[in-house]
Order: C-alpha cells, then structure tokens, then sequence
C-alpha cells in the first residue's frame, strides 16, 4: 500500500453530507489556508485537541486560517452533536459529518493516516502543506503562513516518517 496523498497533493474535495456547525463548504477558496481535522468521539484525544485548534484558528483570524472538524460515518449524529457541544460550547468551528465514508476515503486512506485526531493543512494554493498530528501544528502552521514549511527538511522529513508509519501499518492490518 502507497500513500497517493501527500505533501504537495492538491487537496481532495471536501464531502460531508451534513454540517453540524457552521455553514456548509464545498470547495477550498484560494488564499486561505485550512486546517480539516479528523476526530472521533470516542478517541480520548479528539476533544482536547479540538479545543486546541480552535484556539488556533481564534489566533490566527485575521490571517484567513480556518479549521474544519470532519466526523465519519461510524458515530452517531445526536451523539456527536452533543460531544461538540461539551468540547466547543463557543467555538466557532464547521464540523461535517461524513456519512458516505468519501472523506475517510480521499485523505485518510489516501494519505495512509489510520489514527485520530489527524490534521491536514491545506495551503493558500489548495495543496497539502502538512498531514499530521494536531500538535505539531504550533511548531508547523506560522511555517505554513510564512511559506517556509514545505521546502524545509523538517518538512521532507516529517512527511518520510509519515509514510513510513503508514506503510508499515497498513502491511500490519492487511496481513
């Protein structure tokens, strides 16, 4: 198994069926950068992680950054709006669910990510700058604004780890 998204990939469409906050999107506008994020209401993690993007998107307002939460088919709704509502009772974050599972499809898979909560930064340009955990984002994200990130070695080593994490995880459950 390969990753076919990767760190200068353009970014896959974003499909969710329903938003349970903010309002829906459908396409990534050039010159922004977005932060879709991967969660789950059962990962321990998800939550705080959460509370923490979207102190970053709080912070970085002016810039245009924006995260998107992206929750997949295998949870139920009323139960995910009530866990968004106990993690982000102010927070100003869309949050779509993904019915169909295109989402896990297009860039969890696609990008060999199999654990959660999993970022991605798409870029002003619409490509992929990062995919990652949502902690490396305070080191990552004023990289990504000031255009230093993806050429850096940190960059083209973080994404080679990436990778090979994947890899071997996905020849791990195959098996």
């Amino acid at each position: 198994m390969t990753s076919s998204l990767n760190s200068g990939s353009p970014a896959p469409s974003i499909n969710v069926q329903h938003w349970l906050r903010g309002d829906p999107l459908s396409n990534f506008q050039l010159g922004k950068i977005y932060i879709p994020v991967f969660i789950s209401i059962t990962c321990s993690g998800c939550g705080p992680a959460l509370v923490r993007l979207a102190q970053l998107q709080e912070q970085y307002r002016d810039i245009g950054i924006e995260v998107i939460g992206i929750v997949t088919a295998d949870e139920a709704l009323a139960q995910v709006d009530a866990w968004v509502t106990k993690w982000l009772p102010n927070a100003n974050i869309r949050i779509g669910f993904d019915y169909s599972g295109e989402m896990v499809e297009d860039w969890m898979n696609a990008s060999l990510s199999f654990c959660v909560p999993q970022a991605f930064i798409v870029d002003r340009d619409g490509s992929i700058a990062f995919i990652g955990d949502p902690d490396m984002l305070d080191e990552v994200l004023p990289r990504v604004i000031d255009g230093s990130w993806r050429a850096s070695a940190e960059a083209k080593n973080a994404e080679e780890e990436r990778i090979a994490e994947g890899e071997t995880y996905a020849a791990q459950i195959v098996s």
